[in-house]
């Protein structure tokens, strides 16, 4: 058998030698990278204390007893007065009807002074004193007024009685600011309210009767 030439030995299997050239590049290429250091051990910070969460609770005093209402819970940013009274708290006595600040049936006083609920946010009503009519007494000369109202040329102060709570809570506003209004006061300090029943005259009679009981009281509420 013929012995391979010099040149056969140095062809013999091309494709090994090339298969090795890339390894070859691919070792010195790695030799020359320097080595990675290991990584520093990560020390443990002590955690944060966490603020305390700011007290966000609405509280609302009503007919002299504190509420604490509760955001996300018992009331929203969006919510009236006049809704949380009544769909919340149960003070249903005030009444909703235009729902827009235009009749006066959810009258409150706040402070003191009459608002009309529906127009109030309950989250204004924070650190307040609020007062509706489940809060006024049996024998409050304005009740009793409305309750006797009906002298002929006058009539009763009440029919169907929706608006009743509102005009009440106005006039019980009224007599504390004006304790002995005229006939004119009187229609100007109710003026933001509407009886459907048209109960008018009967009303302004009933708003003058408390004012005498009242002075009869000594002005006592």
């Amino acid at each position: 058998m013929a012995k391979p030439t010099k040149r056969q030995k140095t062809l013999k299997n091309p494709a090994k030698k090339a298969a090795a050239r890339p390894a070859k590049k691919a070792a010195a290429k790695s030799a020359k990278q320097p080595v990675a250091k290991p990584a520093k051990k990560a020390t443990a910070r002590p955690a944060k204390k966490a603020p305390s969460p700011v007290d966000r609770t609405v509280r609302i005093t009503i007919n002299g007893r504190v509420h604490a209402l509760e955001p996300g819970r018992d009331v929203e940013p969006h919510m009236t007065l006049a809704y949380v009274l009544r769909e919340r708290l149960g003070y249903t006595g005030l009444k909703l009807s235009c729902d827009e600040g235009a009749c006066g049936a959810c009258t409150v006083l706040i402070d003191g002074k009459a608002v009309l609920s529906c127009m109030t946010l309950a989250i204004e009503a924070h650190g307040h004193d609020i007062l509706t009519i489940e809060g006024l007494p049996k024998d409050d000369p304005v009740v009793e007024a409305f309750t006797a109202q009906c002298e002929p040329g006058y009539g009763t102060a009440l029919q169907c009685g929706y608006c009743t709570p509102g005009f009440v809570m106005a006039s019980v506003a009224l007599l504390r600011e004006n304790p002995r209004p005229t006939l004119d006061d009187v229609k100007e300090g109710l003026s933001g309210n509407l009886c459907r029943c048209g109960c008018y005259a009967g009303i302004a009679k009933a708003v003058l009767h408390a004012s005498d009981e009242l002075a009869v009281r000594g002005g006592r509420r």
